[in-house]
């Protein structure tokens, strides 16, 4: 077990490369929304624990998107239900401080798995949320969107506005692909190349989430994870530092600005 001082050590570290750094990047996984009260692990970005629905269905099987498809009511049934476990949470200090260092460094990008929303509250403005948003409505079938606070008052399953078919949130369902666009710029942010790498409470199992780790590595670039689990990464960057992502961001954060002295955000 990491005692204190190694781990005071690591921040330490951490927080006078990022004041020598032009540059950011910070992957992010269910964990860093963890401390706002969402689940950590199932489901559409993080937001679903139980295994086997009430229906008898698998959450994977109901939020494929081949039952979007031919059972979109059941879908929606349990993305409604999703939706209101996240309802009345908001970002939380790891989201701000991300926030904070974008508008001190040349250049940051967040890529998150999580589909709620919260790097962008947190005014993070340079975000690639890989997996969509679920605050955001789509209809397959005109083209119409919009973007809702929540779900209440949504029929179950929701009717576009413009031609009454069934929309749909602009996330990506179990079977479907990523989208291109967003693969695109993360691809040219990646070419260009950071300073230093961060991988915050993300167990890294995807390829394209432990890839620009590992190569960041391979260049000889400074990776950082905070987690305290182990993950797919732990065994190759440069520092672990096993603390949640509210408490590491935040000291972190206080290293950077005046090494400690008072909470900023």
């Amino acid at each position: 077990m990491e005692s204190k001082r190694d781990c005071e050590k690591k921040i330490k570290r951490i927080g006078a490369s990022l004041k020598e750094a032009r540059s950011a990047l910070f992957i992010t996984g269910a964990g860093i929304s963890a401390e706002s009260g969402l689940p950590t692990y199932r489901g559409v970005g993080g937001l679903y624990e139980e295994n086997v629905t009430e229906d008898g269905v698998p959450i994977e099987v109901v939020l494929a998107a081949e039952t979007l498809q031919s059972r979109p009511e059941l879908t929606w049934k349990y993305l409604s239900r999703i939706e209101k476990k996240a309802r009345g949470t908001t970002f939380n200090k790891a989201h701000k401080v991300l926030a904070e260092l974008e508008k001190r460094l040349d250049r940051t990008w967040v890529l998150t798995q999580n589909i709620d929303g919260f790097h962008k509250e947190a005014g993070s403005k340079n975000v690639i949320d890989i997996h969509g948003d679920m605050h955001k409505l789509l209809c397959p079938s005109c083209g119409w969107s919009s973007e809702v606070k929540d779900y209440r008052g949504l029929s179950v399953p929701p009717l576009c506005q413009e031609c009454g078919s069934i929309v749909r949130p602009e996330v990506v369902f179990f079977g479907e692909m990523l989208p291109a666009s967003k693969l695109a710029l993360l691809e040219t942010e990646l070419r260009r190349g950071f300073d230093i790498y961060f991988s915050i409470g993300t167990s890294s199992y995807f390829p394209y989430i432990s890839r620009p780790i590992i190569a960041a590595g391979r260049m000889g670039c400074l990776t950082v994870e905070i987690n305290p689990a182990i993950t797919e990464v732990s065994g190759i960057v440069g520092i672990k530092v096993p603390l949640g992502a509210s408490e590491a961001m935040t000291r972190i954060w206080q290293e950077y600005l005046n090494g400690g002295s008072k909470d900023p955000v």
